[in-house]
Order: structure tokens, then C-alpha cells, then sequence
């Protein structure tokens, strides 16, 4: 377990850091963005805590449920279809999407918003063409049952 914890932070550093905090600061930093005035500020450090809050707890399925990791890499033994995966299934990448969104109220940023629109791209391509085919192959007909009942972006109740 600890060193599924241990892996999934090695990866967090640098994949989703990547896309969540080192690219977003360099457009911060070269657009010269500063935090927004008002309520823009706290309304976007709410949206990012809360997209923190939700990746972790995914990242918490990939280890316990999965005995994996979210990398592609070392991916999961077992499908994950628990907490927030019963609701939608790709919460890594929504998660990721809003601190994304979070990330662009609270600097009110159109480099950010634009950084956001290209990820939410890349992340479906990403699913479509990789990780879909990938795990009908590692999980058959389970893996079918769960896209037939589990919608891939919008969370159902």
C-alpha cells in the first residue's frame, strides 16, 4: 500500500502537476495575470480546492480499489468502479478540469480559460483513442458492463 502511495505521488508530480500547476503558472507568469479583484479570488481558490479534494479521493480508488496507480504505466489490477467512479467515468480528468477552472476565475485569465479548453480536448482524445481500447482489453465484458451503465463525462445522481 505504501508503495502504491509512494508511486501515485511520483506520478502526480509530474503528470498532472504538469497540467495543473507548471504550465498554468508559466502562462500566469508570461501574460503577467494577477489575482483577480473581488470575489473572483476566493470563488476560484474554492473551485481549486475542491477539484484537489476530488482527485484525491480518485487517486485513493486507483490504490485501495484498483491496487494500482493512475499512471498509465502502472495502471490498476482491477477495474475501479467505486466512489466517485459510480458517477462518471473519467473523475481524474474533470477533476483535473476544475482546478483548471478554478485556476482561470481566480486570475480571470483568457490564457488559462484557453490552456483549459485544449486540456478538456486532449483528455477526450486521450479516452477515446487510448485508454478506452486499453481497458475493454484488460477488462472484457466487465469493462463493457460499466461503460453501458456509467457515462463518460456528465456524472449521473
Amino acid at each position: 500500500m505504501i508503495s502504491l502511495l509512494l508511486r501515485t505521488i511520483l506520478f502526480a508530480v509530474v503528470i498532472p502537476a504538469t497540467v495543473i500547476v507548471y504550465v498554468p503558472w508559466l502562462l500566469v507568469e508570461r501574460t503577467a495575470a494577477l489575482p483577480a479583484d473581488g470575489a473572483a479570488w476566493p470563488i476560484g481558490v474554492i473551485v481549486i480546492v475542491a477539484g484537489a479534494a476530488l482527485l484525491v479521493i480518485c487517486w485513493a480508488g486507483f490504490i485501495v480499489d484498483g491496487q494500482g496507480t493512475p499512471a498509465p504505466y502502472d495502471p490498476p489490477r482491477r477495474l475501479v468502479t467505486g466512489a466517485l467512479y459510480r458517477r462518471v467515468r473519467n473523475p481524474i480528468y474533470l477533476a483535473l478540469l476544475v482546478i483548471l477552472i478554478g485556476e482561470a476565475i481566480a486570475f480571470t485569465s483568457w490564457a488559462l480559460a484557453a490552456w483549459l479548453a485544449i486540456m478538456a480536448v486532449s483528455f477526450h482524445l486521450v479516452v477515446v483513442v487510448y485508454e478506452e481500447p486499453d481497458l475493454r482489453a484488460r477488462f472484457g465484458g466487465a469493462y463493457e458492463d460499466y461503460l453501458r451503465s456509467v457515462p463518460r463525462w456528465i456524472p449521473r445522481r
